[in-house]
């Protein structure tokens, strides 16, 4: 069926369904039969396909050629191949890991994306509820407003002055105006995609007005659905940290390879250059050395840890209520300086009370503000809509006047919807001797609007004196933090002849005022305090008139003197430069519209600052996007702003950016620890590899270093991730953006720690060989020879990157500080045990033993290596020491 051809009643019949939408049983059978309302997406690789991905990375190539030449040598050798055994055991449970790494990050962000789905309005069992949009069927009748997206494609049946953006569909970048009519088709009984003003369409929105209408396609059978046989989900690009680290770990390759090179050439060259024979054997030797060093340089886990790491922090920070959609929110989350906020729902409360009035008659004024609403009353009683709309509904109730009631006696004819640059809406009304029309709105709007005003029961002209009058009750509430809205009539003897707002809203009555209460949220104060202690200017931006602002922002500690707080009607007056001038001296905005925020974000991030804006109406979308971190509510949010958002507030709450603010500093400080360790660690590897190879000895084979990356690196680093945030974490500067990864010292910090960790690995050789043979000796990689070393050297690595584990808790504090102050990581003690656990058992049990060309230790010598490894932890503490002492007097 042409829906946009046939009359509302054959669309209803032909898809078996009625005004009153579907029962919730028959949207259940539909959906079961007929799949979920969702584009197709792009087929997910399978697990073997991402094993093979995992085998595909350069390191792990020249590791299987490793094992490849060393099957070659045990088969030449007539050997067991255990370092075959050894190396394609270690790669194949490294390629496991990445691939459960990579699909627990996935179901992390996949978590995020269901928590944040889109919802729809939609009646079911006669009542309005709210669904996943994906759950839609056909036969849903589903109620949109500005804002909203247009979750399938749906047959209109109810309009007012409802226009939508079909850019998505059509091109067409003029908002179109929707009606409810039935179209005329063509010779061809067709009507063009952007000419259907009766129909819908998935992907288009709701910019203005309201209305209702029928769900007639779904999933792949809606246009959006026909333009592609797949329109895939978009790829979450890469942070700027993963960008960097790519980048590094590519520069790390080339590099190691061009060590390999040399070090390969360089012992060919010195055993010739020695008189030795240059053969078959040798040549495999002096490549395993040089696969060594490239194991040992290449920190493999280091992307899987950072990605790790963000995955778990995003899914921590949605179970508190903020749902980071773009991972590159959590980076710049810790480098926020500003956070402009909007004032009702997300510093306040958003439960409205009217609780004072300015008008002779009551009563009247209750009916007007009642009918001049959206808000409706359920059956249970319970008023549900916005929570202005709610309170002036429940204001009219405590009166004896019921909007259930009032709707029966004056029912709507048509309207003009709100928005906010007009800052009003009106409604038409039959009202049984004519028509009658209601309009509320901001006082000072509305009055511009008005030539008269009801005054003790008669209507009067709306003199200066008048007007001054109510501007003063006006003020008087807003000094109280009250928010104000004006209402006023207009009569008409027939129906009008245009319901556009330009028409209706002239040649006004003014009814009077009411004020209502809207209670700061008390968790915000501290809020704000934590803000500033963090370096953070918090600002605010409302709708609402200045005084009444003014109060809010002196109750929550955001400014001490009004001189801080300008109109919007100022800011329009302001010059480009002279608000660059001022713009750092102003904290409050009130009676602003929406572009008015862009151009408040503009203006900071012009000056350098890192901004973040909160919004929810379909014309904030404008200032989230150009905000470095856009903030959209998740209660009072509209699709639009949802969709343009880094991050969304499940709670509309200003303390939960606060608290994502603290949770991203502490992801970045985390992540930053761990390339720390990771890099120092593989620092300390490759120079004891290189040492070695000069002095003409073997200190560590490839499996040796396989083990340490895989064991005492990769799962410390991940502990290191979940570590709690440093004491204070809240009390330093946001970091610069242009920070790079080795800012703050960190360059110096992983250097002299891999040369430490170097010398104390050499000296556990130098020792092990000692104790075994009575004198100093450098030889080669037998058990007869050099293994005591080498089996010493291995323990000490292997414990002393798990000891300075405990050093990366803190890049500058004191580690035992931190537990005293009862900060303890069990992710990282349960790392330490299985590590130790596990190094000793390569060490000890036989098997394993002759596996790794270890020799049996004695309790003098593995004390002696855990003495050694333990070192690390004291010489550290002093380095961090003096680097506190040199920080204090910079300071």
């Amino acid at each position: 069926m042409k829906f946009y051809l046939e009359e509302i009643s054959a669309v209803f019949s032909e898809i078996k369904s009625s005004a009153e939408g579907l029962t919730t049983a028959e949207a259940e059978s539909r959906l079961a039969q007929n799949g979920k309302n969702k584009l197709a997406e792009a087929k997910k690789d399978s697990l073997l396909k991402r094993f093979v991905a995992q085998l595909m990375d350069p390191m792990i190539i020249i590791l299987l050629v490793a094992a490849a030449i060393s099957g070659v040598l045990a088969v030449y050798e007539k050997e067991f191949p255990t370092d075959v055994i050894i190396i394609l055991t270690v790669v194949i449970i490294n390629a496991v890991l990445g691939v459960y790494q990579e699909s627990k990050a996935e179901a992390a962000i996949e978590a995020l994306q269901e928590m944040s789905a889109a919802t729809t309005k939609t009646l079911r069992d006669g009542k309005i509820v709210s669904v996943k949009s994906e759950d839609l069927v056909v036969g849903d009748v589903v109620l949109l407003e500005a804002g909203d997206a247009v979750p399938a494609d749906c047959r209109i049946f109810e309009c007012a002055s409802m226009k939508i953006e079909e850019a998505a569909l059509t091109g067409e970048s003029v908002p179109v105006g929707k009606i409810i009519d039935t179209l005329m088709g063509n010779e061809k009984n067709e009507v063009p995609l952007g000419d259907r003003k009766n129909m819908l369409y998935m992907g288009s929105i709701v910019v203005y007005g309201r209305g209702k209408a029928v769900v007639v396609a779904t999933g792949m059978d809606t246009e959006m659905g026909k333009i592609a046989d797949a329109i895939a989900n978009a790829e979450e690009g890469q942070t700027p940290l993963q960008i960097k680290l790519s980048q590094l770990s590519k520069i790390l390759t080339y590099l190691v390879i061009g060590i390999c090179v040399f070090i390969f050439g360089f012992s060919l060259i010195s055993d010739y250059m020695n008189g030795m024979k240059i053969g078959f054997e040798s040549i495999l030797n002096i490549f395993m050395i040089a696969v060594s060093l490239a194991v040992a340089a290449i920190p493999e886990g280091l992307a899987a840890v950072v990605t790790i790491v963000l995955s778990i922090g995003v899914t921590n920070m949605s179970k508190k209520n903020a749902i980071i959609r773009k991972l590159t929110a959590v980076e710049t989350l810790g480098c926020a300086q500003i956070i402009c906020s909007d004032k009702t729902g997300t510093l306040t409360q958003n439960k409205m009370t009217v609780v004072d009035h300015f008008g002779s008659d009551e009563k009247a004024l209750a009916t007007a503000m009642a009918l001049c609403t959206d808000a409706e009353i359920d059956e249970n009683g319970a008023v549900i809509g916005e929570p202005t709309e709610a309170a002036l509904v429940n204001y009219a109730n405590s009166l004896s006047l019921n909007k259930n009631a009032l709707k029966t006696q004056f029912p709507r004819i048509g309207e003009a919807p709100f928005d906010s640059m007009r800052k009003m809406m009106s409604t038409v009304h039959d009202n049984g001797n004519g028509f009658v029309q209601y309009t509320k709105g901001a006082p000072d709007e509305i009055l511009k609007k008005c030539v008269s005003a009801v005054i003790d029961g008669e209507i009067v002209a709306l003199t200066d004196e008048i007007k001054a009058k109510i501007l003063v009750d006006n003020k008087r509430m807003a000094d109280k933090a009250l928010r104000v809205l004006a209402c006023a009539y207009r009569l008409y003897d027939a129906t009008p002849e245009s319901f556009e707002p330009a028409d209706l809203e002239e040649n006004l009555i003014f009814i009077g005022l009411t004020g209502m209460i809207d209670p700061v949220r008390p968790e915000v104060k501290a809020a704000i305090e934590e803000c500033r202690s963090a370096g953070i200017t918090p600002i605010m931006i409302t709708g609402d008139h200045r005084d009444t602002a003014v109060a809010i922002a002196m109750e929550l500690g955001i400014i001490d003197d009004a001189s801080h707080a300008i109109t919007g009607a100022q800011l329009s007056e302001m010059s480009d430069e002279e608000f660059a001038e001022k713009v750092t001296s102003i904290f409050v905005y009130a009676r602003v519209q929406p572009e008015h925020k862009t151009r408040i974000v503009n203006a900071w991030r012009a000056k350098g600052f890192v901004t973040a804006m909160t919004g929810d109406g379909v014309n904030d979308a404008p200032s989230i996007k150009s905000a470095d971190i856009g903030v959209g509510m998740g209660i009072t949010g509209t699709d639009v702003t949802k969709n343009v958002a880094d991050m969304v507030l499940a709670d509309d709450n200003f303390a939960t950016i606060v608290s994502a603010v603290s949770e991203g500093r502490r992801i970045y400080d985390n992540i930053r620890k761990a390339i720390q360790f990771l890099l120092g660690s593989n620092l300390s590897e490759v120079l004891s590899i290189f040492f070695a190879t000069l002095l003409r000895f073997t200190i560590l084979k490839p499996p040796h270093l396989l083990f340490i990356n895989l064991v005492t690196d990769c799962f410390p680093a991940l502990a290191l991730g979940m570590e709690k945030p440093e004491h204070g974490i809240m009390n330093r500067k946001p970091r610069s953006t242009k920070d790079g990864i080795f800012s703050g010292g960190l360059g110096f910090d992983v250097f002299y720690q891999g040369v430490l960790v170097t010398a104390l690995t050499l000296a556990a050789y130098f020792i092990g060989e000692f104790m075994q043979t009575g004198h100093w000796q450098f030889t080669g990689i037998s058990l007869e020879n050099g293994a005591e070393g080498m089996t010493m050297a291995f323990l000490t690595m292997s414990m002393c990157e798990i000891f300075h584990s405990f050093n990366m808790r803190s890049q500058r504090g004191s580690v035992f500080a931190m537990g005293f102050k009862g900060s303890h990581n069990t992710f990282l003690y349960l790392a330490m045990v299985a590590s130790l656990i596990l190094t000793t058992a390569v060490i000890e049990v036989p098997f394993l033993q002759n596996a790794f060309d270890f020799a049996p230790i004695g309790w003098d010598e593995y004390a002696v290596a855990m003495g050694l490894a333990f070192s690390v932890i004291p010489i550290v503490e002093i380095v961090k020491l003096f680097q506190r002492l040199a920080s204090k007097k910079k300071n």
